[in-house]
């Protein structure tokens, strides 16, 4: 059974937009995994099909409705996560990616406007995930990025699965940086140590690369990383007799 991902939508159009293309796309024709939209419009009981309203307390904007909302929830209902993209959601890490792509797929929900009445969001359970720290006009493309993120990690979409265990976050820390040929471009020239032939010298090169760019460049990542090192190193001592 192939990987299976609905998406409900103000836009169904949307999708599966960059996905349908390279990598993806082509594991998408192979139907390693399947999107389906669901136009959240048209769970709407109205004759002007209204998803939204003024919010309770005032305030600028409309807020989605709840009942509308939760009529489009339960057309897709199942054992998956359901996902509401978000700025209000925790952080979008690799941990989750890695948990959503080992499972069977997800449901995303796709807000517009102020947000989506609370009440659903708790009476659904979902789980709030945020793509980073800013506003998009929608859930559209941050439930493209949670996609993308997913998508590549199945099996056979990249191809060599140890690609996957040295990316950024893989391991903790940020990638380490990337070299080609030419050996000399513009005077500037590949670490010498890349070219020496010694895999010892360029794996620990590489590690002290990664976690070089991480503590400059990502010091939550970094003191996160240490504290995990913390703990691998005090729980073997903890076990010995």
């Amino acid at each position: 059974m192939s990987w299976r991902a609905d998406v409900l939508t103000l836009f169904p159009e949307m999708f599966p937009g960059p996905l349908g293309q390279s990598l993806a796309g082509r594991a998408l024709e192979r139907g390693d995994w399947s999107v389906s939209t669901h136009d959240i419009r048209s769970f709407a009981t109205d004759k002007h099909r209204s998803v939204d309203d003024t919010p309770f307390g005032g305030g600028a904007g409309m807020v989605m409705r709840a009942d509308v909302i939760d009529a489009a929830l339960a057309s897709v209902a199942g054992t998956r996560p359901v996902i509401f993209l978000t700025p209000r959601g925790a952080p979008l890490r690799q941990a989750l990616v890695q948990e959503l792509s080992a499972g069977p797929g997800v449901v995303l929900l796709c807000g517009r406007y102020e947000g989506v009445d609370q009440r659903v969001i708790e009476a659904r359970g979902l789980i709030e995930v945020s793509v980073g720290d800013y506003v998009l006009s929608g859930g559209e493309t941050a439930a493209l990025v949670l996609l993308d993120a997913c998508v590549r990690l199945l099996p056979g979409v990249m191809g060599a699965a140890e690609s996957a265990d040295e990316e950024s976050f893989a391991a903790g820390l940020l990638e380490y940086p990337h070299y080609t040929r030419p050996a000399d471009w513009n005077g500037l020239r590949v670490p010498d140590v890349l070219l020496s032939g010694h895999h010892g010298a360029v794996a620990t090169w590489r590690r002290e690369q990664a976690e070089r760019a991480t503590r400059e460049r990502r010091p939550d990542l970094w003191a996160r990383y240490l504290s995990a090192m913390q703990r691998a190193t005090v729980a073997p001592a903890a076990a010995a007799p």
